[in-house]
């Protein structure tokens, strides 16, 4: 049996990333109601909002649903009561030491899933004593890490280094890329961009409409100095691009971003001054569809792909 789904308890081994401002319960429940395993995105809500999420989206399925967590987030300790105390069983952890919390959450039965951007971070993780990795390509929408690796260099990087249960993240959002980097050695995917712009998702319509019409080009990896960052490319980004060709140091670029500007573009559906975050993979799609039928799709052109490669030969 395929190692993510006895894992997480789940149909098919697609996990749905958990996004700011598009990750809320509904979007969670109705990827897990499908088969896959949803994930409510803590990075965007007070440790309140994500404790009224937790139960909605209890009573809206009964099948696994996790919470993604940023490790840098500001209010952790309290964040992470919340978990136990609301009976959560699986939580993916970002942005930080997973040395940090993964004993705390295994101590209280949760099973734990940490995302990496390179070899050296799965072997840290596989040490701090996680259940799963999650390997990341620079591809990938929103936050990325320093090194910028492709997801098609990276996953047999990380295959080579850890033994442990492997998903691939960055540039994924069809069957065909699934098996890609199933071929490659990862044992399921995390796909974020593509959930972002269903029907459930808590993005703006807005901002959904506009990365359903991105081209190819039309992200780019910003905020170096910062955090790196995948961005559409816009009024925004055009501001940061001529910081950073200027050299504007750290205290200038966060001045330039501010706060809440992921908020005002994402979730509010302000284009010209907010922070807009989707991966490359956008480009590809044109159609807003539900997270059903999104996994229906993915997980018929996995098939598809796969008796084409294994049969396609002998029938000639």
């Amino acid at each position: 049996m395929n190692r993510i789904c006895q894992l997480f308890g789940i149909q098919y081994p697609i996990i749905q990333g958990g996004m700011v401002w598009c990750s809320g319960w509904r979007l969670a429940s109705a990827v897990s109601h499908a088969g896959g395993l949803g994930l409510i995105g803590a990075g965007s809500m007070h440790p309140e909002v994500l404790r009224e999420h937790i139960r909605k989206c209890q009573a809206a399925t009964d099948k696994p649903f996790g919470v993604n967590v940023p490790l840098m987030y500001p209010e952790i300790d309290a964040l992470m009561n919340i978990l136990v105390e609301e009976h959560v069983k699986i939580v993916f952890t970002s942005a930080g030491n997973p040395k940090t919390w993964t004993g705390f959450l295994k101590e209280h039965g949760i099973k734990v899933a940490h995302v990496v951007s390179s070899s050296k971070f799965a072997v840290k993780c596989e040490q701090a004593g996680v259940d799963a990795v999650v390997a990341e390509g620079f591809e990938a929408g929103g936050h990325n890490g320093r090194e910028e690796t492709t997801t098609l260099c990276l996953i047999p990087a990380v295959r080579r280094a850890t033994s442990l249960p492997l998903m691939a993240a960055g540039g994924i959002g069809t069957g065909s890329a699934m098996l890609a980097t199933f071929a490659l050695g990862a044992e399921g995917v995390q796909i974020g961009t593509r959930f972002a712009l269903t029907k459930e998702s808590s993005a703006h319509e807005n901002f959904k409409q506009l990365c359903l019409n991105l081209n190819e080009g039309d992200t780019k990896l910003l905020l170096k100095k910062l955090s790196p960052t995948r961005l559409v490319k816009g009024g925004f980004t055009t501001a940061v691009e001529e910081a950073e060709a200027r050299g504007a140091s750290v205290e200038e670029m966060k001045e330039l971003l501010g706060k809440g500007r992921a908020k005002k573009g994402i979730f509010e559906g302000d284009l010209k001054e907010g922070e807009l975050e989707i991966g490359q993979v956008a480009s590809l799609f044109r159609e807003m569809q539900t997270a059903e039928e999104v996994i229906k799709e993915i997980i018929e052109d996995f098939r598809k792909g796969y008796q084409a490669v294994t049969f396609g030969s002998s029938q000639k």
